[in-house]
């Protein structure tokens, strides 16, 4: 079968595909509207550097939201995002260093979490705990058993967590994986995903004391503790496995869940992943250039390639993935967009972003496709609307890169089971599972 633009039409509806928009040309104060007023939710902010002062922002700007806390280790953090915050909401926040007095605040409604990987799930936990709903950027978790912990723990105190992994709430995304869904391509066998940037080199640390306005140690929380060096804080943490995950979770979380989405997969049966640190000699410990392979059994493959340092696009993109089908093919780039192309690799049907992104800017590159999933967060906190992103959703695609991780430091493919996603006899793999804690720092459900 070979779907033509005539077939592709029909199957979508004519939706959008010359000029039309699923989206309007909204500014701050519009989209802000969308869920209409209302009594608001209370939330909290925790981590506010970048990516966390542009989601407060974008909190702040939701007419059924007010920001009441902001929370960081950086005290210049917390003076900057109050008065992003104000700026928006006409009401000033409380700022907090320590994120766990935010907790205790009868006040506080919801939490959103934006610090670095290491304590997401650590916090997620003592927010549910405190009987917080929660907004969790991804990855869920800094390793397999950690998401295991958050699966649970969302199940035992019934409060709403919302992953960020925000595509899923992207209008043309959603219609995009609906029709590779309902056979638009026909039957999808092979699906690839990547991640490009150039991203410089981060040097040799030089082992100081940490700056006055930082409390190192509340940053480390329930990492084992190291001395502060000058390149961890406040990006460059994401290449050490001590604290981050890699540009695997970093970014390929985002793809690979478009993937596994688009074909009904959940855990494969084998992985293997190559790569290493190819284009600076400095302290950076995870791959800059690395690629992951899922084979799900006779069903199906997928593959993600990530290039941290190339900077050479892929598709006409830094960031996208292919679905391959045996009547055609889908293209999904880093936007709000996609193309459908016949079996012969002709365009056969299109749609097109009315918002521009960045997928290159780690601080806010889609800020108004955000409110959408923020707003589905609200709705599933007030009405029980079902969520666009469930905590197992979650955990899967942050678990499939971790096992990618995993079989990269372990220099071999991995069986896994199906049914659950464990590594099968390989106790040296087993052992990266979990990770050490701090004593006094460990999480618990």
């Amino acid at each position: 079968m070979n779907v033509s633009r005539r077939e592709f039409i029909r199957k979508t509806g004519a939706i959008g595909l010359a000029a039309g928009g699923l989206l309007p040309s909204w500014d701050a104060a519009g989209y802000s509207r969308m869920a209409g007023a209302g009594e608001r939710i209370r939330v909290a902010v925790i981590g506010v550097n970048s990516r966390g002062n542009a989601l407060a922002q974008n909190f702040a700007g939701q007419a059924q939201c007010e920001v009441v806390t902001v929370c960081d280790v950086d005290s210049r953090a917390i003076e900057k995002c109050v008065a992003d915050v104000k700026k928006i909401q006409q009401k000033t926040p409380k700022g907090e260093k320590d994120f766990r007095r935010a907790l205790e605040d009868k006040n506080v409604d919801a939490v959103v979490i934006a610090t670095p990987d290491h304590w997401h799930t650590p916090a997620a936990l003592l927010a549910l705990q405190a009987g917080k709903h929660v907004y969790l950027e991804k990855p869920v978790s800094h390793n397999p058993r950690e998401g295991e912990m958050l699966v649970e723990a969302v199940a035992r105190y019934g409060k709403v967590v919302q992953v960020g992994t925000q595509r899923r709430s992207w209008p043309r995304v959603r219609e995009a994986i609906r029709l590779v869904q309902d056979g638009a391509i026909g039957k999808v066998h092979f699906g690839k995903g990547w991640y490009v940037n150039s991203r410089p080199g981060i040097g040799t640390g030089r082992a100081t004391a940490a700056p006055e306005w930082l409390d190192w140690d509340l940053w480390q929380g329930p990492a084992p503790r190291t001395a502060y060096r000058d390149n961890i804080v406040h990006y460059n943490w994401h290449w050490f496995w001590h604290w981050g995950t890699a540009e695997t979770l970093n970014n390929g979380t985002h793809i690979i869940d478009l993937l596994c989405w688009g074909m009904n997969l959940k855990y494969p049966t084998k992985v293997s992943s190559l790569g290493g640190r190819y284009f600076y000699r400095d302290d950076w410990e995870t791959p800059d250039t690395q690629t992951v392979n899922f084979q799900y059994g006779d069903e199906a493959t997928l593959l993600w390639e990530g290039h941290s340092c190339s900077g050479k696009h892929i598709e006409g993109g830094a960031v996208g993935a292919v679905f391959y089908g045996d009547a055609g093919s889908m293209h999904i780039s880093g936007g709000n967009d996609y193309r459908i192309f016949d079996k012969g690799g002709k365009l056969v049907g299109e749609t097109k972003s009315d918002i521009a992104i960045n997928p290159q800017n780690r601080v806010n590159p889609t800020q108004q496709l955000d409110a959408i999933h923020i707003v589905n967060f609200f709705d599933a906190i007030r009405k029980g609307t079902r969520q666009n992103v469930a905590i197992e959703d979650g955990h899967q695609c942050a678990l499939l890169m971790q096992l990618a991780n995993i079989s990269l430091r372990r220099g071999k493919t991995l069986d896994i089971d199906p049914s659950a996603g464990h590594i099968l006899g390989d106790p040296e793999a087993q052992r990266l599972w979990s990770r050490s804690y701090e004593p006094g720092w460990e999480p618990g459900v």
